[in-house]
C-alpha cells in the first residue's frame, strides 16, 4: 500500500500571549544569523542533542546533515519525551526523508507547539537556519518551557532590601532587585518563589491591593523569564554577579561558577575566583559541569568572552542544563511547598472529578447496553416467551432503572458541587471528557426513555394478541397445573404409616390435619369438574393439541378416585392408634410425677455427700457426723420408691411390644430417664461410705489441732507477760537509775544480755506457731496472745534497750566533749525528771527541745539544750562575719579569695557547696557565703 506524502506541507509555529516568548522575539527565517551566533548555536545545539542521543547509543556530528533523513530527529524526540513515535520509513529516497521529518514535526505539533514557516523540505535540504530554528523549538518545548519558579508571600531580603521602589500598574507588578526589574505577569498570573531556609527575609509591603494579589494569586512566568528569575535568585548572594539577561551577564563566567557553588559548594571555591579572569572562570565552570554534573561542554569559552554579545539561545540552552541538573532537590522543595497549600483542595477536586468520570462512564455504558435491548421488536411464538420478556422489562423497571436514576441525579449533584468548589478555590472549571458532559448524559437518557416507552407498548400489544389465540387452552393448562400442583404427593402422604411411630400429641395433630385435608378434598371436587368441562369444550372445538389435553384430563380423574379411597383408610388407622397412645400417655404421666421428686432427692443427696466442709472445732465436725447418720436412716424408704418407678416404665414397654408400635419409649413429660435413675442411685450408695471416711478423718484432724492450740497457748501466756515486764523495767531504769554514766551503761548491758538469752524461748514459740499455720489453724481460744503480738513486743523490747544504751552513750560523748562534770549531768537529769511545766519560759524551751511538736522530749535533746544555755558555741552570724572579713566587706566572696585564705581542702569544700551570688553588684564567679553559712546551722533550705 502506497502512502501519500504532501511534500509542500509546512507547519506554523505560533505562541499565545501567555506562552513563554512574544512573537516578535521568535526566530525569523528571513533574518540572517550573526556568524558568531550561528557558530555558537551549532556547537551548543549539537552538544545538547548529543547529551540526549547518547542515551540511545548514538550522536550527531553535523547538525544540518545528520538530521536530514529524519531518523535521528525522531530518535531524539523519543529520548527527550519518553514516548514512541510512529515507525520511520527506512528508504533513502527524498520522499522517505521528508516523511520521517514530517512525523517528527507532527509530534512536536502534538505537544502544543505551533510551527511557523518550518517545513520538512528545508530540513531535508540541510537548511542550517531552519534546522537551528527547529532544534531551538525542541529545546524550548522540552528543556525550557516547563521551567517555573515560585515566589512566597514574602521575598528574600537580598531581592528586596536594595529595591529602589515598587511600581504597581493596573495589571502588572514589578519587583526591582539589585537594580534589575523582575517582571511578574498580570495579577491573575502572579507567581510565588519558595524561600531558601538560610536566607534572611524582609517583607516590604506594596499598596494594599497589590499586596493581597501577591499573597493570594500565583501562576507560572514565561519560560525565559522563569529561567532568568531562577538564575537571579540563585546567584543574588554572590559578589560581582548580576544576572540580567542571557548574553552579557555571563561573559565573566562568575554566573556559571555561582550556580555550581550554590548547589555544590564542594566542587568549587568561589572565594578564589576573579572577575578579571573571565576565560578561566568559564573553563573552570564547564570542566566541573562536564566532570561532576554530566553537563557536556556546549560552548567555547573564547566564543563567549570574545563575542561582543554571546548568542542568547546558546546561553539559555547551556544554563537550562544547570537548572535540570539541580532541579531534583529544588523541585522537591518547591513541590513540598505547593503540595502543602493546594494538595488538600486538589485531591478533593480530583476525587470528585474521578468520581464524576467513573459514574458518567458507568452510566453511559449502561445506557449503551440497555438501549439496543429496548429497541429490539422481535416477536415470540408462545405466551410464555412473551411473559418472560414482560417480566424482564418489569425487573428492569423495578430493579435496574431506579439505581441508575439515582446515579444520574447524584452525578448532576457531584458535577454542580465540583464546579462550585473549583470556583471557590479559583480553579478553572471542570470540563469532563468528550461525550461525558451533563448534557450528553441527559441526551442519552432521553433516548433511553423513548426506547423504553416504545418497548412497553409493543410488549402489551403482543401479549393481548397471544391471549386472544390461546385463551381457552391456557385456561385449561392453568387449572390443570393448579390441580396437579395441589394433588402432587397427596397419594404418598395418605399411604404413609407415620402414625405407627408418632406420639399421642402427634397422632392428634395428624387427625386434625387429616380432617383439614378431607375438607380440602371436598372443595376441589368442583375444580375437577371444571377441568373436565374445559377439556370437553376443547374437544368439541377440535383443538389442535386435544390428544394431550384428553390424556392429561384422564390421569387427573383416575388420581381423584384413588385419593378418595386412601383418605377413608387413613382415618380408620389414625383413630385406632390414638386410643393405644392415650393409655401409654397416662403411664408416662404417672412416671413423671414420681420420678422428678425422686431424682431431685438423689441429686440433693449427691450434692450433700460430695459437699466440701470446713470446720474449725471438734463440735462442728461432730454435728456433721450426726446429720450424716440421720441421712443413712432414710435410704430403705428411698429404695422402695425407686422400685415403684421402675415398674411403671416396664408397663409402658409391655404395651408397645404387644401392639408392635414403633414409637419411642422416651417420656414426653419428664427429662429423667430410667438409666439416669439407676446411675444416680448407684452413685448415692457409693458416696455414703466415702462420706463416712472423710468425716472421721476430719474428726481426727480437729483433735490434733486442739492439741497444737493448747501447746502454743501454754508458752505464749508465759512469754507475753515476761516481755511486758522487761519493757517496764527498762523504762524505769532510764529514769530512776543513778550514779556514773559508765555504771548505768554496764547495768543496761546486763539487761540486754539477759534479754538476748531469752531468744531461745521465742524461737521455740515460732516453731509451734509454724506447726499451727501448716495445720491451717487460725484461732486459739486458750490465749489472747498471737505470734504477731509476741514478735512486735520482742522487737520493741530489743529496740527500747538499744535506744536506751545509745542514749547513755551519747550522754557520755556529750559530757566528754562539753566538759560536763558528773555532778552537772546528775543535775541535768534531776531537772529533766522534775521539769516544772508551769514556768514562763516553758513554751520557748519546748520549741528548742521539741521542734517537731511531738509532745515528747528525750534526755539527749534536753542535754543539748542545757549545754547551749550554759556554754559558748559558734553561731551562723559569727561565721558570716568571718567570711565578710575574708571578702573585704563584700556581700560575696570569690574562689581565689577562698583558696588564698583557707587550707586547700576547706577551700574546695566551700567552693563546691556555696551557691552563686545573685544579689546587687554580682560579678562572674561570685559565691553567696551568707546562704552557705545559714545552711551550716540548718537555717536555710540549701
Amino acid at each position: 500500500m502506497t502512502t501519500q506524502i504532501d511534500h509542500n506541507m509546512h507547519y506554523n509555529y505560533e505562541y499565545e500571549e501567555d506562552e513563554y516568548m512574544n512573537q516578535e522575539e521568535e526566530w525569523d527565517r528571513d533574518l540572517l544569523l550573526d556568524p558568531a551566533w550561528e557558530k555558537q548555536q551549532r556547537k551548543t545545539f549539537t552538544a545538547w542533542c548529543n547529551s540526549h542521543l547518547r542515551k540511545a547509543g548514538t550522536q550527531i556530528e553535523n547538525i544540518e546533515e545528520d538530521f536530514r533523513n529524519g531518523l535521528k530527529l525522531m530518535l531524539l524526540l523519543e529520548v527527550i519525551s519518553g514516548e514512541r513515535l510512529p515507525k520511520p520509513d527506512r528508504g533513502k529516497m527524498r520522499f522517505h526523508k521528508i516523511a520521517n521529518v514530517n512525523k517528527a514535526l507532527d509530534f512536536i505539533s502534538s505537544k502544543g507547539v505551533k510551527l511557523v514557516s518550518i517545513g520538512a523540505e528545508e530540513i531535508v535540504d540541510g537548511n542550517v537556519k531552519m534546522t537551528l530554528g527547529m532544534i531551538w523549538t525542541i529545546i524550548l518545548r522540552f528543556a525550557i518551557q516547563d521551567i517555573s519558579v515560585e515566589v512566597e508571600h514574602c521575598f528574600p531580603k537580598y531581592m528586596l532590601e536594595a529595591t529602589p521602589g515598587l511600581e504597581a500598574l493596573s495589571h502588572d507588578l514589578s519587583l526591582f532587585a539589585n537594580g534589575v526589574g523582575l517582571r511578574l505577569w498580570p495579577l491573575y498570573h502572579l507567581v510565588t518563589l519558595p524561600l531558601n531556609s538560610h536566607l534572611e527575609l524582609q517583607f516590604i509591603p506594596p499598596p494594599t491591593p497589590i499586596m493581597l494579589s501577591v499573597a493570594h494569586y500565583a501562576t507560572e512566568t514565561s519560560a525565559k523569564e522563569g529561567l532568568l528569575l531562577w538564575c537571579q535568585r540563585k546567584t543574588a548572594p554572590y559578589r560581582n554577579v548580576n544576572i540580567q539577561n542571557f548574553h552579557l551577564s555571563w561573559k565573566d563566567g562568575l554566573g556559571l561558577c555561582a550556580l555550581i557553588h550554590r548547589h555544590r559548594p564542594d566542587l568549587i571555591d568561589y572565594s578564589k575566583l576573579s572577575k578579571d579572569d573571565a576565560l578561566g572562570n568559564i573553563n573552570l565552570a564547564m570542566d566541573i559541569a562536564e566532570k561532576h554534573l554530566d553537563i557536556p561542554k556546549m560552548l567555547d569559552a573564547e566564543d563567549i568572552v570574545n563575542t561582543p554579545k554571546p548568542d542568547e539561545r546558546a546561553i539559555m540552552t547551556y544554563v537550562s542544563c544547570f537548572y535540570h541538573a539541580f532541579a531534583g532537590a529544588e523541585q522537591a522543595e518547591t513541590a513540598a511547598n505547593r503540595i502543602c497549600k493546594v494538595l488538600a483542595v486538589n485531591q478533593e477536586n480530583e476525587k470528585l472529578m474521578e468520581e464524576y468520570e467513573r459514574l458518567a462512564s458507568e452510566l453511559l455504558e449502561w445506557i449503551r447496553r440497555t438501549t439496543p435491548w429496548l429497541e429490539n421488536r422481535t416477536p415470540e411464538k408462545s405466551m410464555a416467551a412473551m411473559q418472560k420478556k414482560l417480566e424482564d422489562f418489569r425487573d428492569y423497571r423495578r430493579k435496574h432503572k431506579p439505581p441508575k436514576v439515582q446515579e444520574k441525579c447524584q452525578l448532576e449533584i457531584n458535577f454542580n458541587t465540583l464546579q462550585t468548589k473549583l470556583r471557590i478555590s479559583n480553579r478553572p472549571a471542570f470540563m469532563p471528557s468528550e461525550g461525558k458532559m451533563v448534557s450528553d448524559i441527559a441526551s442519552a437518557w432521553q433516548r433511553l426513555e423513548q426506547a423504553e416507552k416504545g418497548y412497553e407498548d409493543w410488549l402489551l400489544n403482543e401479549i393481548r394478541r397471544l391471549e386472544r389465540l390461546e385463551h381457552l387452552a391456557e385456561k385449561f393448562r392453568q387449572k390443570a397445573s393448579s390441580h396437579e400442583t395441589w394433588a402432587y404427593g397427596k397419594e404418598q402422604i395418605l399411604q404413609q404409616k407415620d402414625y405407627e411411630s408418632a406420639s399421642l400429641t402427634e397422632i392428634r395433630a395428624l387427625l386434625r390435619k387429616h380432617e383439614a385435608f378431607e375438607s380440602d378434598l371436598a372443595a376441589h371436587q368442583d375444580r375437577v369438574e371444571q377441568i373436565a368441562a374445559i377439556a370437553q369444550e376443547l374437544n368439541e372445538l377440535d383443538y389442535h393439541d386435544a390428544a394431550s389435553i384428553n390424556d392429561r384430563c384422564q390421569k387427573m380423574c383416575d388420581q381423584w378416585d384413588r385419593l378418595g379411597t386412601l383418605t377413608q383408610k387413613r382415618r380408620e388407622a389414625l383413630e385406632r392408634t390414638e386410643k393405644l397412645l392415650e393409655t401409654i400417655d397416662q403411664l408416662h404421666l404417672e412416671f413423671a410425677k414420681r420420678a422428678a421428686p425422686f431424682n431431685n432427692w438423689m441429686e440433693g443427696a449427691m450434692e450433700d455427700l460430695q459437699d466440701m466442709f470446713i470446720v474449725h472445732s471438734i463440735e462442728e465436725i461432730q454435728s456433721l457426723i450426726t446429720a450424716h447418720e440421720q441421712f443413712k436412716a432414710t435410704l430403705p424408704e428411698a429404695d422402695g420408691e425407686r422400685q415403684a418407678i421402675l415398674s411403671i416404665h416396664n408397663e409402658v414397654e409391655k404395651v408397645i411390644q404387644s401392639y408392635s408400635l414403633r414409637i419411642s419409649t422416651n417420656n414426653p413429660y419428664s427429662t429423667v430417664t430410667l438409666e439416669e435413675i439407676r446411675t444416680k442411685w448407684e452413685k448415692v450408695k457409693q458416696l455414703v461410705p466415702v462420706r463416712d471416711q472423710s468425716l472421721q478423718e476430719e474428726l481426727a484432724r480437729q483433735h490434733a489441732n486442739e492439741r497444737l492450740r493448747r501447746q502454743f497457748a501454754a508458752q505464749a501466756n508465759v512469754i507475753g507477760p515476761w516481755i511486758q515486764t522487761k519493757m517496764e523495767e527498762v523504762a524505769r531504769s532510764s529514769v530512776e537509775i543513778t550514779g556514773p554514766l559508765e555504771d548505768q551503761m554496764n547495768q543496761l548491758k546486763q539487761y540486754e544480755h539477759n534479754i538476748i538469752n531469752y531468744k531461745l524461748n521465742i524461737d521455740k514459740l515460732e516453731g509451734d506457731h509454724q506447726l499451727i499455720q501448716e495445720a491451717l489453724v487460725f484461732d486459739n481460744k486458750h490465749t489472747n496472745y498471737t505470734m504477731e503480738h509476741i514478735r512486735v513486743g520482742w522487737e520493741l523490747l530489743l529496740t527500747t534497750i538499744a535506744r536506751t544504751i545509745n542514749e547513755v552513750e551519747n550522754q557520755i560523748l556529750t559530757r566528754d566533749a562539753k566538759g560536763i562534770t558528773q555532778q552537772q549531768m546528775n543535775d541535768f537529769r534531776g531537772s529533766f525528771n522534775h521539769f516544772d511545766r508551769g514556768e514562763v519560759e516553758f513554751a520557748r524551751i519546748m520549741s528548742l527541745v521539741d521542734p517537731n511538736g511531738q509532745g515528747t522530749v528525750s534526755f539527749q535533746s534536753f542535754i543539748d539544750f542545757m549545754t547551749r544555755e550554759t556554754g559558748e558555741t559558734d553561731t551562723a552570724e559569727q561565721v558570716i562575719a568571718s567570711f565578710k572579713i575574708l571578702a573585704s566587706d563584700k556581700p560575696y566572696i570569690l574562689a581565689d579569695e577562698l583558696l588564698r585564705e583557707l587550707p586547700p581542702e576547706q577551700a574546695q569544700y566551700c567552693i563546691k557547696r556555696m551557691p552563686a551570688y545573685k544579689g546587687p553588684g554580682a560579678v562572674p564567679g561570685a559565691l553567696d557565703y551568707t546562704s552557705f553559712s545559714s545552711a551550716l546551722y540548718g537555717e536555710s533550705d540549701l
